[in-house]
């Protein structure tokens, strides 16, 4: 039996460079699970991949950007060419306006929240159901992640917000569309000491739990959804 959730998986991770999405595949990995994982910036994948070496998985580390239909496409081939279509997604990667009412919000910054948290998710949904779905994946299982601030509101990000509570309507009407066998969630992972919190928080931002330690949870709270989740909004 593999530690916390059975049979080996194939768990693809977009936004794998840093923060939750790095410290959640290095422990998948620990718990002898293969990650597909995305990020924009190469030199991330570099040392995430050196702190892969203990595994003897194949992983598979990818530079694209999730907001880019025509990368995550590619994506898709290339997963599909090393005949790896995932059995769990967690649509991880996304970035957080700074903090400003909404009137001194630039439309710049507003798109690119909206670029990654939200048509991000849509890009992998769209090229990646289709995969499970051709493969037969049986149990498998797509989290959103979402936010506290997809199920309320708070100052200065209402960006950021806005893109959370999409996340949390997008997935409950993806659960509706998927065939019975695939489950898809929205995940609130927390509140967490990453980059995107300390954009907000400030220094306080040191308060709250490390991402290897929500990893643990998360990891084991992942490996053991269900179908019976479908539509789901869940907090680790």
């Amino acid at each position: 039996m593999m530690n916390g959730g059975g049979r080996r998986r194939i768990v693809l991770i977009t936004g794998v460079g840093k923060g939750l999405g790095r410290a959640l595949a290095l422990e998948l990995a620990h718990r002898g699970h293969t990650i597909i994982g995305c990020s924009r910036s190469q030199d991330n994948l570099n040392s995430l991949q050196s702190q892969l070496s203990f595994s003897s998985s194949n992983h598979l580390l990818l530079n694209a950007d999730v907001s880019s239909n025509e990368n995550v496409q590619e994506m898709a081939r290339v997963v599909m060419d090393n005949r790896s279509v995932p059995d769990i997604i967690v649509n991880n990667a996304g970035t957080i306006n700074k903090n400003n009412k909404i009137w001194e919000v630039p439309p710049e910054d507003f798109d690119a929240v909206m670029d990654t948290n939200v048509k991000g998710t849509a890009n992998v949904l769209r090229h990646f159901i289709p995969l499970m779905i051709a493969a037969k994946k049986m149990e498998a299982v797509i989290v959103n992640m979402s936010s506290g601030w997809g199920r309320s509101g708070a100052a200065l990000v209402s960006p950021y917000c806005a893109s959370k509570w999409a996340i949390e309507g997008l997935s409950k009407s993806v659960a509706k569309e998927v065939p019975e066998g695939i489950a898809v969630v929205a995940l609130n992972p927390g509140v967490i000491n990453t980059d995107m919190l300390a954009s907000c928080f400030g220094p306080s931002a040191l308060l709250y739990q490390q991402p290897q330690a929500w990893a643990l949870k998360a990891a084991t709270m992942i490996l053991n959804l269900t179908p019976a989740d479908n539509g789901a909004s869940l907090t680790v």
